[in-house]
């Protein structure tokens, strides 16, 4: 039989015979494991075979009929493999991974709905008694079979997941199949109304990690508050049966200790790093990091330092310090589509560096791995969001369930990267009372898993007559009240902005999350003429004017760096799909507003933080 035949009726198989699908338990992801970028790995980028389904007839089929247990049942016994030719993934086409299949294929360019990806791979153990398959993000819904075997299944679409393959895999040929589904869906998190393009897909790198069969899979190593010389954490083992030792050493400070781990197989850190050059933009310092525990090790590049706030002012290592910010969508610098690069990324900080940037707002789910990574680096403070995007199912318990675990898995990843310095639990979502208790569940947890972090939302404001009011119920719980305006675009005219006061509820720091104007980059005009870098340019200046104004602004994050797509925007010549309100096109080219920016950001980095 042809293989890529037995591959799809191995997999249809399986799922028609005695697949649970209604209210049934599904194989679920394992606990993630921290740090996948200095495992062991085996790769699994490049081309996929893939078949598009949208009437996922791969998983549902009219043969088929539910039986009183919740199973399907065949209806059609010995149709395999015979009947599911048209499953077959020989010389189908193919996509490439890491990457959307919109931008991939025209064809596929608004498509929603599942498609069927498949890899044939040969694999032979280098290391290790345990084997996972991970995957950085798959849009939106994934379920995941490693050669027949249902390895795991996963809801949403922006963080990363690992599904335990161990004894699945053979020595010599395999093959994975992974089943992506960007359908929107009501209860989803994001829900189905949002303002950017639902690119589907492996959108991110997908690997097989290696393990011993005890292993480090969780660490955090921050600064302590109110020091400059003391590190502390904890490291995480993974069955581990009994007390187990683990070494922790930074060469470069002279650090080589070991800790005892505890009943919840947890070892708490404290070390005393004498000398310890702290991590600012100014100087984003890392050292380089080994931490062992048995036959199992792991590296990192980790900076150390606090940030806090006190009163009004936000405290970067015990000083104030002002976000001189920008916006970003995950748009891919040139060709559109999902960035997921390093080189990505290099291009997206890089012009916000060069715009005179110390803080990013990541935007509005948390980006691949190399922004946070080369923030670190390039010293640029992060703001990291989950995507609880105006409305949600607020009354769900699944989908704050599925808000939770996108979080946790935030936080599990980038925990370590001293860029991050607020964990974000949404944008924009309207006051109710059970918003702002679903909202508040979500701040409580983030402060729970790490309380070394800022947590923030963008908020709404509303107005009375010239005043602007930020006095939203969730600020109470947020360390910093951030909030969302559109004056001169979406209401009031440019020029109204020198008249507006800000009326805050609370005794915290502000930052604005979101301004701007649309422009089509290479549209000129009157600074009163919509759409014109002109008028994107002079809404910027008037902004300033008010900005300055408010006592307790500490920050903000024009909207936004670069054009992004989105199916909201059809406007035909000037919109094109895109949001234009970025300060470059989708090609890179710079519009008027991004040197008003730059020169407002080079006078405010003079200026002492308030």
């Amino acid at each position: 039989m042809d293989r890529g035949i037995l591959r799809a009726a191995l997999v249809c198989a399986a799922l028609f015979g005695a697949v649970p699908l209604f209210g049934q338990t599904q194989p679920a992801p394992a606990p993630l494991i921290g740090n996948i970028s200095h495992r062991q790995t085996v790769s699994l980028d490049g081309s996929w075979r893939i078949i598009v389904d949208p009437y996922n007839t791969g998983y549902y089929d009219y043969r088929l009929k539910p039986r009183s247990d919740g199973y399907f049942q065949n209806t059609h016994p010995g149709m395999y493999p015979k009947e599911l030719i048209e499953y077959a993934f020989t010389d189908t086409e193919t996509l490439e991974v890491p990457g959307d299949w919109n931008s991939q294929r025209k064809d596929l360019f608004f498509y929603e709905g599942p498609v069927w990806y498949e890899k044939d791979f040969t694999y032979h153990a280098k290391s290790g008694d345990r084997v996972f398959l991970y995957v950085g993000a798959a849009n939106y819904f994934s379920r995941v079979w490693v050669n027949g075997e249902k390895a795991c299944e996963h809801e949403g679409g922006f963080t990363p997941f690992d599904c335990e393959i161990t004894g699945v895999l053979a020595d010599g040929d395999n093959f994975a199949v992974i089943s992506v589904d960007n359908t929107r869906r009501p209860d989803g998190v994001p829900t189905v109304n949002t303002d950017w393009w639902n690119y589907g897909g492996l959108t991110r790198d997908v690997q097989i990690v290696e393990v011993p069969r005890v292993f480090i899979n969780d660490y955090s190593l921050q600064l302590k508050k109110d020091t400059a010389d003391q590190i502390t954490g904890s490291v995480h083992l993974r069955l581990a049966t009994a007390p187990a030792q683990v070494r922790v050493r930074i060469p470069e400070l002279n650090i080589d200790q070991e800790f005892t781990t505890n009943s919840s197989s947890r070892a708490d850190v404290k070390l005393h790093a004498p000398g310890l050059e702290l991590w600012s933009p100014e100087h984003p310092k890392l050292y380089d990091v080994e931490i062992s525990a048995g036959s199992d090790a792991v590296k990192d590049r980790i900076g150390f330092r606090t940030i806090e706030v006190s009163g009004t002012d936000i405290l970067l290592n015990g000083k104030p310090v002002f976000l001189r910010g920008i916006s970003i969508q995950e748009e891919a610098p040139y060709r559109s589509g999902r960035a997921y690069s390093e080189e990505d990324a290099r291009t997206l900080l890089g012009w916000a560096k060069e715009l005179g940037a110390n803080y990013v707002r990541l935007a509005h789910w948390p980006h691949n791995e190399n922004m946070v990574r080369l923030a670190d680096e390039m010293g640029l403070m992060v703001w990291s969001e989950i995507p609880v995007y105006w409305t949600i199912h607020w009354s769900d318990p699944a989908t704050l369930a599925n808000a939770q675990q996108q979080l946790t898995d935030m936080i599990t990843r980038d925990r370590n990267r001293a860029s991050v310095i607020i964990w974000s639990v949404g944008n924009e979502a309207p006051v109710s009372p059970e918003r702002v208790q679903f909202m508040k569940s979500l701040v409580q947890a983030a402060h729970e898993q790490d309380p070394s972090r800022l947590v923030s939302a963008a908020l709404e404001t509303h107005s009375k007559g010239n005043i602007r009011i930020v006095d939203d119920p969730l600020g109470q719980d947020l360390d910093v009240v951030s909030s969302n305006e559109y004056i001169g675009w979406y209401d009031h005219k440019p020029e109204d902005a020198d008249s507006i006061t800000w009326q805050i509820a609370y005794n915290k720091p502000l930052i604005i999350s979101e301004f701007g104007a649309d422009a089509k980059f290479g549209l000129h005009g009157k600074s009163s003429e919509l759409w014109t870098e002109e008028y994107q340019e002079n809404l910027y200046e008037h902004q300033f004017v008010m900005l300055d104004k408010i006592p307790t602004l500490r920050g903000m994050s024009p909207w936004v760096l670069m054009d992004f797509r989105s199916p909201r925007r059809p406007l035909q010549g000037t919109q094109d799909y895109y949001n234009r309100k970025g300060l470059l096109s989708d090609k890179g080219e710079k519009k008027k507003a991004f040197f008003t920016l730059k020169a407002y950001y080079e006078k405010k980095a003079q200026q002492p933080a308030p």
